[in-house]
């Protein structure tokens, strides 16, 4: 258990992913990175609300080449947006990116 910005307790599983990814805030994204050992930039911040706001559009974590595609063309990493994502959140996309943003843990995605 967490607590979201008005203090309120958001539940997770086992492995520190929240049960409701409805129930994300700024402050459950603070407290997962620092349980990550994360500083959140605001590389990082931009990220997190391209998968919320995905996440919001189409209900489902959006798979690592989206983002990268994100990286790439709205933040202009182009071909080195790959990298940079796992610059960004070094032990995986599915580990702490998806963790960060508040999304259950894809169980069909590697954890790379």
């Amino acid at each position: 258990m967490i607590a979201d910005n008005s203090g309120n307790r958001v539940a997770t599983d086992e492995e520190g992913y929240l049960i409701e990814p409805g129930h994300w805030d700024q402050a459950v994204a603070e407290h997962l990175a620092a349980q990550e050992h994360l500083h959140l930039t605001e590389e990082h911040w931009k990220v997190l609300r391209f998968m919320r706001s995905f996440y919001d559009e189409h209900q489902i974590a959006p798979d690592a080449r989206f983002t990268i595609k994100f990286l790439a063309e709205e933040l202009g990493y182009g071909r080195k947006a790959r990298n940079y994502l796992f610059k960004l959140f070094p032990y995986g996309y599915v580990k702490q990116a998806c963790k960060l943003a508040g999304m259950k843990r894809p169980r069909a995605w590697s954890t790379g």
